[in-house]
């Protein structure tokens, strides 16, 4: 019996409550998980081509560093391309594509849609709610689906030593889900 409690404990995921983003980093970390556990493949696209353009960042400054003129001289070069090009097209995929995005995904095998989901969540600072959207990957397709989402507290989650209910917060994201993936009524 003691053995049982202390697999179960140390398999526990414990969080301090009073650290917001500790809180919102455990549950996305959760719904990455579930979403993955469903069928869905993480799509990181979109992250490989900010770690492409980090490592033409890296190469760049290389390049300026060995460069035939010294530090002074090749000023201009360095603003210019590194940090106003680059970073500027970096944050620009940040802020239109991914947003609040905690992952991509393909649809799942046999899916007889043609679109992933895209992952969003919301915890907002000195705040116990949670928000939590599953959306299209492309809204615009003919097989996308409305987005669906909920909010709630993290008190329904989390006891009160700061270990996470698993079971509870998997039926909700399960549940939702579900209700992204369910036919849409058709009004006669």
């Amino acid at each position: 019996m003691q053995e049982k409690k202390a697999e179960t404990t140390k398999n526990a995921k414990k969080v301090n409550l009073l650290d917001h983003n500790s809180l919102k980093h455990m549950l996305d970390e959760s719904v990455s998980e579930i979403v993955t556990s469903r069928g869905y493949v993480e799509d990181v696209r979109m992250s490989n081509v900010k770690l492409f353009l980090g490592t033409v960042i890296i190469v760049i400054a290389l390049f300026a560093q060995f460069y035939n003129k010294k530090f002074p001289g090749n000023r201009d070069f360095l603003i210019g391309c590194i940090y106003i090009v680059f970073n500027v097209i970096i944050q620009l995929i940040s802020y239109t594509k991914e947003k609040n995005a905690i992952m991509f995904t393909y649809p799942p095998a046999g899916s007889v849609t043609s679109t992933g989901l895209v992952v969003s969540s919301k915890l907002l600072r000195f705040s116990d709610l949670y928000t939590l959207n599953i959306g299209s990957a492309d809204p615009k397709s003919i097989s996308a689906g409305k987005p669906v989402e909920f909010t709630k507290s993290v008190t329904h989650w989390f006891t009160k030593d700061g270990v996470l209910v698993e079971g509870l917060f998997w039926k909700d994201v399960e549940a939702l889900i579900d209700d992204y993936a369910a036919e849409p009524k058709k009004k006669k």
